[in-house]
């Protein structure tokens, strides 16, 4: 691997572990975006997606890879930027992440170490802790970061989700350029 995030288990476990991924769930606050929450006199809310995380979905779909959102937020913002980058498994209002994590993996009939997941706090353990990638960002509670296979160099909102998704598309020898046509 050329770029390494900060992991508790050597680069081969992390490239065997990303060889059996077919899903990828993300957090969206503080993943996919960089977790600051904007809102305007009327109280609604906005968020600042990435680009390269975009391009990361559309990597990933067309290497075979499913993608999904599991997220607290009820913002309409999500839901929008889910229909534009064309993901078909989003969750909104999840308190409880792990069950909308089971009842997809369930309906996509993929095992959990056919799993990764990323996330940035406490309420994504449960999931971190079934999956065969826990991944987090780096600015994660510790707690969090103790319990992920795999570290990100980039920050949540500033492409960490297409960092991963590179990481499981050379694992499975689909490369970006590959995996983009080229």
């Amino acid at each position: 691997m050329e770029r390494v995030g900060r992991a508790t288990m050597s680069a081969g476990e992390i490239v065997d572990r990303a060889r059996r991924v077919r899903l990828l769930t993300c957090d969206v606050d503080g993943v996919l975006t960089d977790g600051r929450i904007y809102v305007d006199e009327r109280g609604r809310e906005s968020k600042a997606f990435h680009a390269l995380d975009g391009i990361a979905v559309g990597l990933l779909a067309r290497a075979g890879i499913a993608v999904g959102w599991i997220t607290g937020s009820t913002a309409q913002a999500v839901a929008h930027r889910a229909r534009q980058l064309g993901v078909p498994h989003v969750v909104q209002d999840a308190r409880d992440k792990l069950a909308p994590w089971l009842r997809l993996r369930g309906e996509l009939g993929v095992a959990a170490d056919e799993c990764a997941h990323i996330g940035d706090d406490l309420p994504d353990l449960p999931v971190l802790a079934a999956c065969g990638l826990a991944v987090c960002v780096p600015h994660a509670p510790a707690r969090v970061i103790a319990h992920a296979h795999y570290v990100t160099l980039r920050e949540g909102g500033c492409g960490a989700v297409r960092e991963l998704a590179d990481l499981i598309l050379d694992a499975q020898g689909h490369g970006a350029g590959q995996a983009a046509g080229r």
